[in-house]
């Protein structure tokens, strides 16, 4: 196992399956003291994944949070989070949070009703801007905030239009941050994953002509793993990605260059 993220607390929304799980599992692997695995709704996978992360050493705790309710959610998660980093060890602090959970319904703009769009919107930017907000006094200096974007701010996805955009918002709230946590030390960065085999993509991604389109996709000729994806963010979390803030990572396989 390795050291580099040793004694260190990390935060990760929507965890307890695909991209977050594999995140979680890979800063366990990186030596992490303390984990929260925040999910929304399946208690069973949540523990599932803090089994996991305890058999590689490290501390984790499960932190139940429904992001539809925006700031109340965020308040709640950071509590919760807040209360198990000071019973772990003494203090409320935290070095690492990556937004992670989202929402991606295929919905073209004409079908798009109010309601779904305010639940994306809510769930894939209100949110994480709010729970950077409860955090940000708490984050300690060289700490790394992560937010997970998607490869459809690269390229055009008309099946996708909501969901396209929170995350382009997301992208541009990566980099308006940047400065202000930049003084003490602190990265924001932003993740942006391809086609990844997951939970969420597993209503078509098993269908033969969809997976072959998919795969056609990358240069690499196959669909993303979680871990692709959560290796890059291990990394970002890493001091040895000191240096780079305000940009968003390209973890889409090559996708459509």
């Amino acid at each position: 196992m390795s050291a580099r993220l040793s004694n260190k607390a990390a935060l990760i929304t929507g965890s307890s399956r695909g991209i977050g799980r594999a995140v979680a599992l890979a800063i366990a692997r990186e030596g992490a003291a303390l984990i929260g695995v925040h999910y929304g709704s399946n208690a069973d996978a949540a523990y599932d994944t803090i089994r996991e992360i305890e058999a590689l050493g490290s501390k984790a705790i499960a932190i139940k949070a429904d992001l539809n309710r925006g700031k109340e959610a965020t308040d709640s998660i950071w509590e919760q989070f807040k209360a198990a980093a000071i019973a772990a060890t003494g203090e409320p602090w935290l070095d690492i949070l990556v937004n992670n959970a989202g929402v991606a319904p295929a919905i073209p703009l004409s079908q798009t009703s109010e309601s779904v769009f305010d639940e994306i919107m809510t769930v894939n930017f209100k949110a994480p801007f709010f729970l950077i907000q409860a955090v940000a006094d708490h984050i300690r200096d060289n700490g790394r905030i992560i937010n997970v974007s998607t490869g459809f701010t690269r390229v055009a996805a008309p099946t996708h239009p909501a969901y396209a955009a929170s995350k382009g918002a997301i992208e541009t709230l990566t980099l308006s941050l940047a400065p202000e946590f930049g003084p003490r030390g602190i990265t924001v960065n932003a993740v942006m994953p391809g086609v990844t085999e997951t939970d969420m993509n597993a209503a078509w991604i098993t269908v033969p002509e969809a997976r072959a389109g998919a795969e056609a996709m990358s240069v690499f000729s196959r669909v993303g793993q979680p871990a692709d994806v959560a290796d890059v963010i291990a990394f970002l979390a890493s001091n040895e990605a000191r240096w780079t803030t305000g940009q968003v990572i390209d973890a889409t396989g090559g996708a459509r260059l």
